[in-house]
């Protein structure tokens, strides 16, 4: 009966380790996986920001991490991309936010050349109204392309709103307060960098000169 209860102990942990292991080997794959499908989905979008021929260094891994700003919207730190060339800084890309949509805070990447110039800009997440406000997603409509290569020297600082405020940028019929929003994160997103160049070039150059990147 013990030899039994013995040999029925030993196959039931046998088991427990195979099937402990199994579980294991599985969510270490699948977050492997998983981690690669959210860089190859980063890098899709910043891609759409700069293309993949103007820079040649791994950009999802390029990185500078950077203090909150009001400028960004940001009440924490957040992580700049940077897009290199030869080891020469191309284009920084941010985290941006509007904390002031329609519906809540907007969520945006805008890369901006180191000329000042704007590369692109993409909403990454939002909450606004379908078939009103979502229109500042490329897929809905072209109107956030309408920022590339602004820049504070090409657009006044009155410009820099919706057309109802007297400004460049247009509005969507039935929604002006979702664009309103973008355009001045936008713009404040230039100021930033305006403010900030010189820091974030020497941070990118050091960070190429250590080889990482």
């Amino acid at each position: 009966m013990n030899k039994q209860v013995f040999i029925t102990s030993i196959i039931l942990t046998l088991f427990a380790v195979i099937g402990g292991g199994l579980v294991a080997f599985t969510e270490k794959s699948t977050a492997a996986q998983i981690q690669f499908n959210e860089k190859q989905s980063l890098l899709r979008t910043l891609n759409t920001i700069i293309p993949s021929t103007q820079y040649d260094n791994d950009i999802t891994q390029s990185t500078i991490t950077i203090a909150a700003s009001p400028h960004l919207g940001t009440d924490k730190e957040s992580v700049v991309y940077v897009a290199m060339k030869n080891k020469k800084p191309v284009a920084f890309i941010f985290n941006a936010i509007a904390p002031n949509g329609y519906n809540g805070k907007i969520y945006l990447l805008v890369g901006i050349y180191t000329d000042g110039r704007i590369a692109g800009t993409r909403v990454v997440k939002h909450r606004e109204t379908p078939g009103l406000g979502d229109a500042i997603e490329e897929r809905r409509s072209d109107w956030i392309l309408g920022f590339n290569n602004h820049s504070l020297d090409s657009l006044s600082e009155k410009q820099w709103k919706v057309n109802r405020d007297g400004g460049e940028f247009d509005q969507f019929t039935g929604a002006t307060i979702t664009p309103r929003a973008v355009v001045k994160a936008v713009h404040q997103s230039l100021l930033y960098f305006n403010a900030n160049k010189q820091q974030l070039l020497e941070s990118a150059s050091t960070s190429a000169s250590n080889g990482e990147g």
